[in-house]
């Protein structure tokens, strides 16, 4: 019995200090990625091997989670002090961690090379005002619309404000029967007040119930009404929104670069009139879709120093290059972003090439439209999306349901 106890305080023990143990005279750092295998066994391989072999004192060692084993693994490991030297983390997630300390700020480290990335990613990596992450890849929105409904409408370019992509949504809903814009609202409203530059939350208590959120819904509601947005607009998912542009039941629409390759074998007719354009900015300064992935620093490892060496390497211009052509994303590094294989497609008149372009230059300012360190998060952002559906769809008012959605929330925020 005694010899078992011994045994298994021997192995604790070496759980413990596996993560930050010296291997072959170097300091280990393993590195957390996130649901990436075996799609990109080949380039992380790669990065790792190439980090491997410019070092003399660390060794970076790979290791891929499942996107639903991530959090509970994560927050295992920190509990029990066994933990990696990076994780790799969605902003959402980035922020909640950071609120509960399970990550360490890493301003200091990264304040040498933090001008390396886009001014939007610099944004996403902080919370709090410190540095959590450092932004590795990224995706965001470009509006896709029909050329040939737009100038049946009498609109020759692109909407270049979010008040123009509106009006000329409504012109084409007038001119061609046709709905003229599909926002993307599965999702959740939260990140359309964020676009707005509207804030959700304030000194602790929900505040977007106030005269411009309240206008703000009360907009999307007179387009829905007037048919301006598809009737099943808060059913629609990827899928659905590429079938209605390819049917031309939709003229415009946001998604990423890569959304219309089914429409081009699909409805070779319509892909032939697409045009695309930046999903144009609003008062949140950032155009609409955009997701950043980042590396941070779990609590308990103790060789920090390391740890962001091998992030810095993993999110340098080269690295960050090597894997957006691996994985069809976008780089959050200024120079990645400029580089000739996104910028091939400029003039290009094919869509999904051109789609590139735009989105490789739009991405620079673009930003997680996202709100963090909600007590119960699913409960509070369905409550919300529920109230302004109700008043989207006309069955309440976007007074009464944003004063409904409010004061839930409060509830919420009060006993946190």
């Amino acid at each position: 019995m005694k010899l078992k106890r011994t045994v298994a305080l021997a192995a604790a023990v070496f759980a413990a200090t596996s993560f930050n143990a010296m291997a072959a005279g170097k300091v280990q750092v393993e590195y957390w990625s996130n649901s990436l295998s075996p799609k990109f066994d080949s380039v992380m391989k790669e990065l790792t091997g190439k980090f491997n072999a410019s070092q003399t004192e660390i060794e970076a060692k790979w290791v891929d989670v499942p996107w639903d084993a991530f959090q509970a693994r994560m927050v295992a490991a920190v509990a029990s002090g066994n933990v990696p030297g990076l994780v790799n983390l969605p902003k959402p997630w980035m922020d909640q961690y950071a609120q509960s300390k399970m990550i360490v700020p890493i301003t200091k480290q990264a304040a040498g090379f933090k001008s390396v990335y886009t001014e939007g990613a610099n944004k996403d990596a902080s919370y709090d005002g410190q540095i959590y992450g450092l932004p590795w890849y990224q995706v965001t929105g470009v509006l896709f619309y029909n050329k040939d409904l737009l100038a049946k409408a009498g609109v020759k370019e692109a909407p270049k404000s979010f008040s123009e992509l509106m009006q000329t949504a409504k012109l084409v809903k007038e001119k061609t029967g046709v709905a003229g814009f599909s926002p993307k609202l599965n999702d959740g409203f939260t990140g359309w007040f964020l676009y707005e530059g509207l804030p959700v939350i304030k000194d602790g208590k929900a505040v977007f119930n106030s005269p411009a959120h309240v206008k703000l819904v009360e907009e999307f509601a007179a387009a829905y009404k007037a048919g301006v947005f598809p009737k099943d607009v808060f059913k629609m998912q990827f899928e659905d929104q590429i079938a209605a542009f390819g049917s031309q039941k939709i003229a415009m629409f946001a998604e990423g670069a890569h959304a219309l390759k089914r429409t081009k074998t699909d409805s070779p007719k319509v892909y032939a009139e697409t045009g695309v354009a930046g999903f144009p900015q609003a008062g949140g300064k950032t155009p609409f879709g955009g997701f950043l992935f980042l590396w941070s620093v779990p609590k308990g490892y103790k060789n920090v120093d390391a740890a962001v060496k091998l992030g810095k390497f993993l999110t340098n211009d080269e690295a960050q290059l090597a894997f957006a052509k691996a994985s069809a994303t976008f780089p959050s590094s200024n120079k990645a972003l400029d580089d000739a294989y996104f910028q091939a497609g400029a003039k290009s008149a094919d869509p999904v090439e051109r789609a590139t372009a735009v989105a490789a230059t739009a991405i620079k300012a673009s930003r997680t439209l996202t709100v963090s360190g909600l007590p119960d998060e699913a409960t509070m952002n369905k409550k919300l999306d529920d109230e302004v559906q109700a008043a989207v769809t006309g069955r309440k008012s976007a007074k009464q349901a944003l004063d409904e959605a409010a004061a839930f929330w409060n509830g919420k925020l009060s006993a946190k």
